[in-house]
């Protein structure tokens, strides 16, 4: 049964950490859009390109080539970029790239292609709003700022990338009110889906509860 998850929610909320798990325990394919996002923001920055100028930052839409790989594995123009993407020079500079009008259309486009292929379950901003409005399940995954800043520092030292918990915690802010004041697909929860406050929650609890909604919504797409 083809069936589609869609998660959204601020920066950091740990969307992308129970996504990837819940689509190892379904057998579901996993499409990070902000990785998407990070790698277009990635390629700018490379090309000396000011992120904040929008006409600058829009000349590469449509020769771009963003590849995601079942193993997490991304590349932009055959550039393994998964690191790269996550560093913090990457992080100060993705929300005004994500509020450009061009480059979300691009960006969605080859979201909705993916999708359209097999059972996905896709994290970002805007996927139950904007991206896949007609999505099996809908998941708004929220904690407060200070769980979400601590959650990516401790992400960002696992993976050896120098920061503080201070600037993660005020890039966390910055992104927040930028995504959802954004005039194009702006940052909010969807009428139809289930909001989870994940505070206080083990990564496990999150996944699990995600899992429970989703095999009962299969349960109710069977009987149709």
């Amino acid at each position: 049964m083809k069936i589609t998850v869609a998660i959204d929610g601020p920066a950091a909320a740990g969307k992308s950490t129970v996504a990837k798990l819940i689509a190892q325990r379904l057998g579901l394919t996993y499409i990070d859009t902000g990785a998407m996002y990070r790698a277009y923001t990635w390629y700018c920055m490379e090309q000396g390109v000011d992120c904040n100028d929008h006409d600058a930052s829009i000349q590469f839409v449509g020769k771009i080539d963003i590849l995601l790989k079942p193993d997490g594995t991304v590349l932009c123009n055959n550039v393994d970029v998964t690191r790269a993407i996550r560093e913090p020079r990457v992080s100060l500079n993705v929300s005004p790239i994500a509020t450009y009008k061009e480059v979300r259309l691009f960006l969605v486009d080859l979201q909705r292609k993916m999708a359209g292929e097999d059972s996905v379950i896709m994290d970002g901003r805007d996927i139950g709003t904007y991206v896949l409005p007609n999505a099996d399940v809908k998941i708004y995954q929220i904690a407060s700022v200070e769980t979400r800043a601590i959650r990516r520092y401790d992400e960002n030292v696992s993976k050896g990338i120098s920061c503080t918990l201070e600037e993660i915690e005020e890039d966390v802010r910055r992104r927040d009110y930028i995504d959802s004041h954004r005039d194009f697909a702006p940052l909010r929860c969807a009428p139809d889906a289930t909001t989870l406050d994940t505070s206080f929650m083990s990564i496990e609890e999150v996944v699990n509860a995600i899992i429970e909604i989703i095999e009962k919504k299969k349960e109710e797409l069977s009987k149709k």
